[in-house]
């Protein structure tokens, strides 16, 4: 049963960010925020809904590059085409996520900063890590979907496909709250377990996300996104792979650990110059060195390489 809640509707930033507090949630496109009403895990005392604010889902694209607001939805960012022109990898991140009536809804916000969909999380029953309790339940449990890197203390894995797609573009997140406005690289956005269980992202409970800015792309540089599910239609990743090629390769991975999985040996690989067939497949294997793959789930390891060389090669035209 949903607890009741006060709900307020937002009509600036500034109103926003004045309501929120530990006890409060922000209410973006709703898709994650209901589903945690409706799992028990969330009893707030208060909804701020921020989709009454102007301007908040605007994408636009200058010299220095892309500014999309935390409300633009993953359909406009598959459909915009500044986006699939120039951040390839975003465009196709956003339009291969959950479904075509969830993407009209879904914001960039709320799919980066959703709480994690492993089972044992979302299910009452068990008090895992995450919620309080002295236990990652996955380690020993069912976790053919888990994580296969960092996943010695808590085994989810992230998420959010756009921010496989926004780390790899070397994204900056505009953060907005009380003590005022700080810029946060993509990289130091995310929390993993070994810092704090209990959160995956460093946004305050009295801050809001309000702009993501993606500088302006490298001439000659490309990028690409591939996702694996057991669906070809609306499933969760099996893997997830966004590269970016050009002076500085960027290879993340999705699905794969508590946090966008950065795969700086690949990366290394890749640093070399031209991207061959026969590079593409040194940095796959690169990619999945140190996995540490749990009971159920060490097919994934063989299928990040075969996604991240395939991935590779998307972005370099083949």
């Amino acid at each position: 049963m949903i607890a009741r809640f006060q709900w307020q509707d937002a009509r600036t930033i500034q109103d926003a960010v004045a309501q929120l507090d530990a006890t409060s949630l922000v209410k973006a496109g709703g898709i994650d925020v209901i589903d945690r009403l409706k799992e028990g895990l969330d009893a707030p005392a208060r909804l701020v809904n921020i989709r009454t604010i102007p301007g908040l889902d605007q994408i636009r694209q200058d010299a220095s590059g892309l500014h999309i607001g935390p409300m633009a939805t993953l359909d406009q960012l598959d459909k915009h085409e500044a986006v699939r022109r120039s951040y390839r990898a975003l465009a196709d991140a956003a339009g291969h996520a959950a479904t075509p009536h969830i993407r009209n809804v879904a914001t960039i916000g709320g799919n980066l900063l959703q709480r994690p969909r492993c089972w044992y999380f979302r299910n009452e029953e068990f008090h895992c890590l995450k919620k309080g309790g002295d236990h990652c339940f996955a380690q020993d449990g069912e976790n053919d979907y888990h994580a296969i890197f960092g996943n010695d203390v808590c085994a989810i894995v992230h998420p959010s496909a756009v921010a496989v797609a926004l780390v790899a573009l070397g994204a900056t997140f505009e953060v907005t709250g009380k003590r005022g406005q700080r810029q946060v690289p993509a990289e130091e956005l995310f929390v993993r377990p070994e810092v704090d269980v209990r959160r995956e992202h460093n946004v305050a409970a009295d801050e809001l996300l309000t702009a993501i800015h993606i500088p302006a792309p490298e001439n000659g540089s490309r990028s690409a996104y591939m996702k694996l599910g057991e669906k070809e239609s609306f499933d969760w990743p099996i893997a997830e792979v966004a590269v970016v090629l050009g002076a500085k390769p960027a290879v993340v991975l999705g699905a794969a650990a508590p946090i966008p999985w950065r795969a700086v040996a690949a990366e290394r690989v890749l640093a070399g110059g031209g991207v061959t067939e026969e590079t593409a497949r040194a940095a796959a294997r690169a990619a999945v060195q140190g996995a540490t793959p749990l009971r159920n789930n060490a097919y994934k390891v063989p299928i990040f390489e075969t996604i991240v060389r395939r991935t590779i090669l998307a972005a370099a035209g083949a």
